[in-house]
């Protein structure tokens, strides 16, 4: 009779410590493995009877997917065979068990699995048979579950990163930091990533399941980057994780600004198993970066203060204003839709090789789950490599443009001219409004009450501003592009008068303010200006909510002097009309009679906002509950409806929704509740603030946690 396999034993907890899976809640909680690709681990196997090598045959094999096949890379199948011996050859990476010990019945076995196979859920089945006979294998399938992840700790695999002290921040870090906000007020927001949680890699077998990528495909790190960056957001069908709104209405859902990491969200989407709402792009980026991190990719969140959105390819952003210098609500150039300035956008960097590309190329890789424009016919974005855009090769895969012009595009405005071949002429160019900052956050660092964590990225997207290695890139991206070249190619406007509008950096919420344009008349001639000016609330994506004041005018500059134009806002004309994050936009235009010059600015600044002030034991007891405390004051003149608080920390408490009642204006609000770490060490706990008139409260405390005394 065929050998019957009486157990099959996987060794989960004493394998993840090699494999640095040891985090994972599936191992430590449900006894699930999770192994790395490429790496060594051991199994136990034990029949109902006496193994015969020369008898008995014993074939396991390891599959993925509903046909798996050796040649396809989703299969490994080994034969059981104590007197073979096998050593790793990269050149020719293979399937491979060697016995550690056997005895009779029972097997240790070390088995190895190639360092390119795909990732996600594997099954195990166990053939045997007796040689001589013509009877059917007896067929054992493993019960239990079993997920396969990248190893970029392994020079083979396509994600090896070769400073692999890094990747204790981009792999095992599971809180970090997301920069948000305008360039004056951005500051690093808390995220709770989360990837070794019970819920993340059902939820993103799930996400693979509904991707359609080819199950051969999903080792291969690029075109699996590019499907998470499709798959986090749910414009292409009902499949995907979240859905995206950026109009302040999320009655039906949860607000952006509330959710404090991605476990939440991965776990609505693996128990309702439909999208989540809702999403922005520092939330589509947090999840991004916790599915790769969960699946072994090397990654970053990374945020580009003052972002281009270019609709049509020309590798800028154009605004248009008629006779009158009023601004035209269209793009003349693009029925389809319109440029935009985001005050800050958010994407994921990955690190992987790139032999799909010239060597040189490999390293850091951009990707964007924020739905904004289609590639290949869907809402994905990336993998973009680095080096490419910052060289400016639009020619390479993938989406190198789109990532060319979001950090480094030229913001141009044109005003209505019958005369010009375009229909307008160019009135101004800025070549250094967008991409200011480009920023993650800092290895091994974490600041609780500031920003020293911040690392500054900029130089990796491009050169230094101005110089000429980062025209020469620019207009390298030019040249690869049709539609751009006509819009670089116009002639500049002669230059007499100087304007400047002064930035606003930091109001306090209930300031006042003034939009201030300083004149300067640089000829020996008088000069006749007109002027106007204005205020408005905006969305952080740089869709206009509600204008505040506006005021125009116009005067004789004297030859070789200055004027200051000034509109003063009142707090009471904004307070009423903001929208989530506090974030408003001051407009200026103006025209010099005698010239024809035109020119027109805008900045975007944020009112600040009060933190959630979280208080904490000095020392936490492992597994025991312990009480925390957040309060702030509400700063508004006005009742604070719909309140409710979300705290997360990985291992202390997962999404704890706390509903507290309306709030008069400028009372103390106060909250006690209860957490109970699963491990020692230091912990980071994140709380978030939400109500109908005030979004995007948030605060963070250090949680240490110690072992229970003996």
């Amino acid at each position: 009779m065929a050998l019957e396999v009486e157990m099959f034993y996987l060794y989960p907890k004493e394998n993840s410590k090699s494999h640095k899976t040891d985090q994972y809640e599936l191992v430590n909680e449900e006894d699930i493995p999770v192994l790395r690709r490429g790496q060594k681990f051991t199994v136990a196997l034990r029949f109902n009877r006496d193994f015969d090598v020369n008898k008995d045959m014993v074939k396991i094999a390891f599959n993925y997917g509903p046909t798996p096949h050796p040649i396809k890379g989703t299969s490994g199948v080994l034969r059981l065979d104590p007197s073979k011996k096998y050593s790793i050859d990269n050149k020719k990476p293979f399937w491979f068990a060697n016995v550690l010990d056997g005895k009779e019945s029972n097997f240790m076995l070390e088995v190895y699995s190639p360092p390119s196979i795909p990732v996600g859920l594997w099954t195990i089945r166990i053939d045997t048979a007796v040689k001589t006979s013509n009877q059917p294998s007896t067929v054992f399938n493993y019960e239990g579950d079993l997920y396969f992840i990248c190893n970029p700790w392994n020079c083979h695999d396509q994600t090896y990163m070769p400073e692999t002290r890094l990747l204790e921040e981009y792999v095992l870090n599971d809180t970090g930091k997301i920069w948000v906000g305008p360039l004056g007020t951005s500051k690093g927001r808390e995220w709770v990533f989360g990837q070794f949680d019970t819920c993340t890699l059902p939820a993103i077998q799930l996400m693979l399941e509904r991707s359609g990528l080819a199950y051969i495909s999903r080792g291969d790190p690029i075109r699996l980057t590019r499907m998470i960056s499709k798959m986090v957001n749910s414009n292409d069908d009902d499949g995907g994780i979240l859905n995206g709104r950026w109009d302040g209405d999320y009655d039906d859902g949860t607000a952006p600004s509330a959710w404090t990491g991605s476990v939440p969200i991965l776990h609505e989407y693996l128990e309702t198993q439909s999208p989540v709402s809702y999403g922005q792009c520092w939330v589509f980026s947090g999840v991004c970066t916790t599915i790769c991190r969960a699946l072994g990719i090397p990654s970053r969140v990374v945020s580009n203060l003052v972002s281009a959105h270019d609709a049509n390819s020309t590798l800028t952003i154009d605004k248009y204003f008629d006779e009158n210098n009023d601004e035209l609500p269209y793009d003349p150039n693009n029925p389809s839709g319109e440029d935009s300035i985001w005050n800050y956008h958010v994407w994921s960097d990955v690190y992987m090789a790139r032999p799909d590309l010239p060597v040189g190329y490999g390293g850091w890789q951009a990707i964007d789950a924020t739905p904004q424009e289609t590639s290949d016919g869907f809402f994905q974005c990336g993998p973009a490599s680095l080096e490419a855009i910052k060289k400016g090769q639009v020619g390479f895969n993938y989406d190198v443009g789109f990532m060319v012009a979001s950090v480094n595009a030229d913001l141009m405005r044109w005003k209505i001219d019958h005369s010009n071949v375009l229909g307008f002429k160019r009135i101004y160019c800025n070549k250094y409004h967008v991409g200011r900052f480009i920023l993650t956050k800092q290895p091994f660092m974490y600041d609780y009450n500031g920003d020293r964590d911040r690392q500054d990225i900029t130089s990796q997207y491009k050169a230094e501003e101005g110089s000429k290695a980062e025209r020469l890139s620019l207009l390298n991206a030019v040249r690869g592009t049709e539609a751009a070249k006509r819009f670089y190619d116009m002639p500049e406007e002669m230059e007499d008068v100087e304007f400047t509008l002064q930035d606003l950096d930091r109001i306090k919420i209930g300031e006042d303010f003034s939009v201030v344009v300083r004149i300067t008349n640089k000829s020996a001639e008088y000069r006749h200006i007109k002027c106007q000016m204005s205020a408005a609330t905006v969305y952080y994506n740089g869709v206009k909510a509600h204008p505040i004041n506006k005021d125009e005018g116009e005067f004789n500059l004297k030859p070789n002097s200055t004027e200051e134009l000034r509109l003063n806002v009142s707090a009471c004309e904004y307070l009423d009309k903001l929208v989530e994050y506090c974030i408003m936009k001051i407009y200026a235009i103006a025209s010099v009679t005698e010239t024809n010059q035109t020119w027109a600015d805008e900045d975007d600044f944020q009112v600040i906002k009060p933190d959630i002030e979280i208080k904490v034991p000095r020392t936490i007891v492992v597994k025991q509950p312990a009480s925390i405390s957040l309060k702030f004051v509400n700063p508004l003149k006005k009742n604070l409806t719909d309140c409710k608080f979300h705290i997360s920390g990985a291992t202390l408490v997962r999404n704890q929704i706390i509903v507290h009642p309306d709030v008069r204006p400028g009372t103390v609000i106060r909250i006690d509740t209860t957490i109970v770490p699963k491990t020692e060490g230091e912990q980071k706990l994140v709380a978030t603030f939400s109500s109908k008139q005030l979004l995007d409260i948030t605060g963070t405390a250090k949680v240490d946690v110690v072992a229970r005394e003996e």
